[in-house]
């Protein structure tokens, strides 16, 4: 069974709201374990076990959010080592434009190697239906081309 993995870091409770939507999403995907954690509580012996990735953050400042960046910077040398190469995608909680944080993630993720496997969904403002949706969307999307073998 093909394993997905999400992690996010949420400190106003966005970025929990949009990852719990993309696990339902994902979670419609027959043949797929999905697992979603805070990314300050897994590292890369969690990721050696998984066939994807998919990344729940905030932009704070233009920028990454702390714990994201952080979990990023704990797995960077450690899957390099591993060898690991998973396919990714990337939701990002915009309260500004959220190309900064999404330029930073992929510039790290893509020194693996990480590949992308869907296009970076930038929500801007505040959490609503629509955004739900959107991730709801990409989890899903992301669970069907782990289970059919598209990446």
């Amino acid at each position: 069974m093909k394993r997905l993995v999400i992690a996010y870091h949420s400190q106003s409770g966005a970025c929990a709201q949009l990852s719990h939507a993309a696990l339902r999403g994902a979670q419609r995907e027959a043949g797929i374990r999905v697992e979603r954690h805070r990314a300050w509580d897994i590292g890369a012996a969690d990721l050696r076990a998984g066939d994807g990735l998919l990344c729940v953050t905030a932009e704070n400042s233009g920028t990454l959010s702390g714990g994201m960046k952080d979990f990023l910077d704990r797995i960077f040398y450690p899957a390099i080592n591993l060898g690991l190469v998973l396919p990714y995608g990337v939701l990002i909680s915009a309260g500004n434009d959220g190309r900064g944080a999404l330029v930073q993630l992929q510039r790290i993720l893509s020194g693996v190697p990480f590949t992308p496997a869907a296009e970076p969904l930038i929500l801007r403002g505040d959490v609503c239906e629509e955004h739900l949706s959107k991730a709801h969307e990409l989890g899903e999307g992301l669970a069907t081309g782990l289970a059919m073998g598209i990446f």
